[in-house]
């Protein structure tokens, strides 16, 4: 990726990058009670950063001067701040933390916070929804409106989910800290959705205009790497996520053009794949296999590893895993891909008939998916389906590329 040249494009990188590992150091030191603390002063270092960086210029190494100054900005909190004396020292106290400032900020501080933090977060007091839409915001630095697109829920649905979720947090006074096998187990399905959530907004991300959002499939693979790292989260179903991340990594590159514009999986420029993340795909897959477990990540990996190769059957093979995966978890993206693959084997006519089924009106793929089915035999119904899929997405790249389709089946039908 090309380095920004300005510190106002420096910052949101930096923001997105480092904001979430500074907040899981700070909070590991004041308690996950304390949270809105570490986010302040997470918050109060990169204001300051965009003052500083706008009049004095970019420093030699913008991350270590971003540590420094959320350590400096702790320390004159502990100095300075009345109400660590009147409240928060007494319940430091309680809570069994350490009150000194000496902490660091260095790589294995980082990693041993964000994991712990993430299986803190994911606590069984609150539901499923509410533990992943707090690790999103949280560990992850998701704002409310890109955690909405992840659950596909309204926003004032998920600002409420969200205070109640940090309300039992406070109330049920736990602590970011080691956690044993059995907590980790109990977690560790709702830690993994999390990160699949992550990669998913980044790899079809439909906020903020963007059609593909690098900057979080990096950030999912890295906390995923971090589990592998453990021997107790190290499982086949953490390989087997982790395969998939690779696999759809490996073509992020070819899924748009040099104008920017999404380019479909049948026009995809093979050599842009990137071949070494296959070769990682294929080996944390392999990973995935030590033992006896089939679970949708496996499904879905395998799926995205049939997609990375030419080998004979291969539309047969995504179809079964597809079938499979249905009866294990239903959703209308995987109905919409599972008639895609069936499209592929049975000809654009029956799969019609199998997408028609779905009923999925207010869905803007089922439009553009009965788009693609239609071209072929009737123009106009794939107009309209495309149309009709322009007005449901939020994705500015979409409707780009749906405008497009649909200029070049005008000019077939010699409109």
């Amino acid at each position: 990726m090309e380095k920004p040249q300005s510190h106002n494009e420096l910052l949101p990188h930096l923001f997105r990058e480092e904001y979430a590992k500074m907040t899981a150091v700070l909070c590991r030191h004041f308690g996950l009670r304390h949270i809105e603390i570490a986010e302040d002063i997470a918050s109060e270092t990169f204001l300051k950063a965009s003052e500083s960086w706008a009049i004095n210029g970019i420093p030699e190494n913008p991350t270590a001067w971003l540590y420094t100054v959320a350590k400096n900005k702790t320390k004159d909190y502990f100095k300075h701040i009345s109400i660590f004396e009147t409240k928060i020292k007494s319940d430091l106290k309680q809570d069994n933390h350490k009150q000194e400032t000496d902490f660091g900020f260095n790589k294995q501080n980082i990693s041993d916070s964000q994991l712990a933090m993430i299986f803190a977060v994911c606590n069984p007091i609150n539901s499923n929804e509410s533990q992943i839409c707090l690790a999103l915001q949280i560990l992850c630095g998701f704002s409310v409106e890109e955690i909405a697109n992840a659950f596909l829920s309204k926003t004032e649905t998920i600002k409420k989910r969200l205070q109640r979720g940090r309300n039992n947090l406070r109330k049920d006074n736990f602590q970011i800290k080691s956690l044993n096998e059995s907590e980790i187990q109990s977690r560790l399905k709702t830690v993994l959705k999390t990160l699949y959530l992550l990669f998913n907004e980044g790899y079809f991300s439909k906020s903020n205009n963007q059609f593909i959002r690098k900057e979080l499939c990096s950030e999912a693979i890295r906390l995923i790497l971090t589990l592998t790292d453990n021997p107790l989260t190290n499982t086949p179903q953490t390989n087997a996520l982790l395969a998939l991340m690779c696999f759809q990594s490996s073509r992020i590159e070819a899924r748009t053009n040099e104008k920017g514009e999404a380019v479909l999986f049948d026009e995809q420029d093979k050599n842009r794949w990137d071949k070494s993340l296959i070769e990682k795909g294929n080996y944390f897959l392999v990973n995935a296999t030590n033992g006896n477990e089939i679970s949708k990540y496996h499904l879905e990996a395998g799926i995205a590893y049939w997609h990375t190769t030419d080998k004979k059957d291969k539309w047969k093979n995504i179809l079964r895993l597809y079938n499979q995966l249905i009866l294990i978890e239903y959703s209308p993206i995987t109905a919409l891909n599972r008639t895609f693959a069936f499209s592929k084997i049975h000809g654009h006519e029956k799969a019609i008939m199998e997408a028609e089924k779905l009923n999925l009106t207010h869905n803007s793929q089922y439009h553009e998916l009965l788009g693609y089915l239609f071209a072929k035999s009737d123009i106009q119904k794939a107009i309209e389906h495309y149309e009709q899929a322009i007005k449901l997405t939020k994705s500015e790249t979409e409707k780009q590329t749906l405008t497009k389709e649909i200029e070049r089946l005008k000019r077939k039908n010699g409109r």
